[in-house]
């Protein structure tokens, strides 16, 4: 089922689209800031709808730039997305199909009763391959990471990726002890008890953007936010707290999804002030780049790892009128912010509904940046350059493949979108589902009945991909106990979705204080 003539195709488009966009010149070559959030969902900003949340420095982002109105993710959990967005190549293909520390295999059979076990999986970026750091180095760049990194332990570090710089990013994917200090973290120490860690991460990507304005910069920006624990300041709870009692406070904020039950709602006042926290330290960056006049030659791209957390962890936010959320296979788990501002091409369209992928970074910033890609690199991402330009690109087939289960409820499949259908396999039982997303994006109805011949030819593709790209798949596990399984869910069902709720109210109650300090947001400095 090896599609050599996909292969061929692919490498010589990758190679010919932009044999007529001109090179810059190491005088005029565009700096880059890339900003990535964790967690955040495609409905978590106010510019994509949400009248809860307020994220106005992010919202001068999409005003001012390019916002993609189908913008995917490569993955539904956080490791895969960011090796993709490292490497522009698909999950399969580089191999961090988890989040890395998740188990598979018997050891993962010990502890969860699923129908199948899943793969084992890269626990870290090949060093064969070459990321995006890397090619931006190689081009004259200085570069810089800050934030969360969950790409693998020493020796497989920022600083060992084409990072020259690297504050804070590690082996962990959460902020060990919090957003505010003392945190934990062995590549960037606090400064007084109380700091912030997402401003403190904004705060030195700034210093970095001032300290080498005169040069060409690629700026990786990762914060640890609005990953799990959500903590927040007394202020901003209070803020969205009242908020939410104006709009009015619902009876009840979740239902049950296959699995887990999944939050419906957005008013969750802690989760709130911990994305505008966010917002606000993205102005940071904004403000210095304006005050170094750096700002019109410098490309900003936003967006997000994964989607927004409605099931599992925090159950912190509603992707309403997505269905799922992080971990999930539906477009809840997948579709992010994804804003690209480029101000040299100041006649690009400010919305753009062409489907795009965590893979289309790297060869689009290298693009604008008139550098080379590299010529040992496989790339599965396209450049987005040409619809800046106003031209079209050819239809293409997106691919995602999660052999895994989420811890939110998401279930280990593979999938192929293609126009306006969306395939998703099941590997517990083989079963498919097809989605059409321009008159179902809530994917409540599957079609595939209907549709037999579409789903066929999806099918077909996704498979050549897969064996293409050597992709790992789980297999059965024996132990599997249905009865159990029947019982976990009713648990779940009549006991932590009546507790969710009651967590919920709590949290909303006028009365609410939580223990440690306001999450130690209240210490002073030292």
């Amino acid at each position: 089922m090896l599609n050599y003539l996909f292969v061929i195709a692919s490498l010589v488009y990758g190679c010919k689209q932009n044999e007529d966009k001109p090179k810059a010149t190491n005088s005029n070559k565009p700096n880059i800031v890339f900003i990535l959030a964790d967690d955040l969902g495609a409905h978590d900003l106010s510019y994509a709808g949400s009248d809860y949340y307020e994220t106005p420095y992010i919202d001068t982002i999409a005003r001012e730039g390019v916002h993609f109105t189908q913008g995917y993710a490569a993955a539904q959990v956080c490791s895969p997305s960011r090796a993709s967005l490292m490497t522009g190549q698909y999950t399969a293909r580089h191999g961090v199909t988890d989040w890395i520390g998740a188990a598979t295999g018997e050891k993962w059979g010990e502890y969860y009763n699923t129908k199948v076990l899943p793969p084992d999986y890269e626990h870290a970026l090949k060093e064969e391959d070459i990321t995006i750091a890397e090619a931006f180095k190689a081009g004259g760049y200085r570069t810089f990471f800050a934030g969360k990194w969950h790409l693998g332990d020493e020796p497989y570090s920022p600083e060992n990726n084409g990072f020259e710089i690297n504050k804070g990013g590690w082996e962990v994917g959460s902020p060990k002890g919090g957003y505010y200090a003392p945190w934990n973290n062995p590549k960037l120490d606090y400064k007084y008890n109380g700091e912030n860690l997402t401003k403190r991460l904004a705060l030195e990507t700034a210093d970095f953007i001032t300290e080498n304005k005169d040069q060409p910069f690629f700026a990786f920006l990762s914060f640890y936010a609005v990953h799990g624990p959500i903590e927040t300041t007394e202020a901003k709870w209070e803020k969205y707290r009242n908020k939410a009692e104006q709009k009015g406070i619902k009876d009840s904020g979740y239902d049950m999804e296959r699995i887990l039950p999944i939050r419906n709602v957005q008013d969750n006042p802690i989760y709130a002030g911990l994305v505008e926290s966010m917002d606000d330290a993205v102005g940071v960056v904004l403000n210095r780049l304006k005050e170094l006049g750096l700002d019109d030659n410098t490309i900003i791209v936003f967006t997000s790892d994964n989607g927004g957390v409605a099931s599992g962890d925090a159950f912190s936010t509603s992707n309403f009128p997505l269905r799922g959320g992080k971990g999930y296979q539906w477009e809840g788990g997948i579709r992010e912010p994804y804003l690209i501002k480029a101000p040299m091409y100041k006649d690009a369209p400010s919305v753009i509904e062409y489907p795009v992928s965590g893979i289309d970074f790297y060869p689009t910033l290298l693009d604008f940046a008139g550098v080379d890609k590299p010529k040992n690199q496989y790339l599965d991402g396209l450049s987005l350059v040409p619809l800046f330009e106003g031209k079209s690109l050819d239809e293409r087939a997106l691919f995602w493949h999660y052999p895994h289960y989420g811890n939110q409820g998401g279930e280990p499949v593979s999938m192929i979108r293609k126009g306006d259908w969306k395939l998703i396999h099941y590997y517990e039982d083989g079963h498919d589902e097809l989605y059409n997303l321009k008159h179902d994006v809530g994917e409540k109805e599957n079609v595939v009945a209907q549709n037999m011949e579409v789903a066929r030819q999806l099918k077909k593709e996704l498979e050549n991909n897969l064996e293409e790209t050597g992709a790992a798949v789980p297999v059965s596990n024996s132990k599997y106990n249905n009865s159990k399984a029947i019982e976990l869910y009713e648990t779940r069902k009549n006991q932590m979705l009546p507790n969710l709720e009651k967590q919920r109210k709590k949290i909303l109650s006028k009365d609410f204080n939580p223990q440690n300090n306001w999450f130690d947001s209240k210490s002073t400095k030292d």
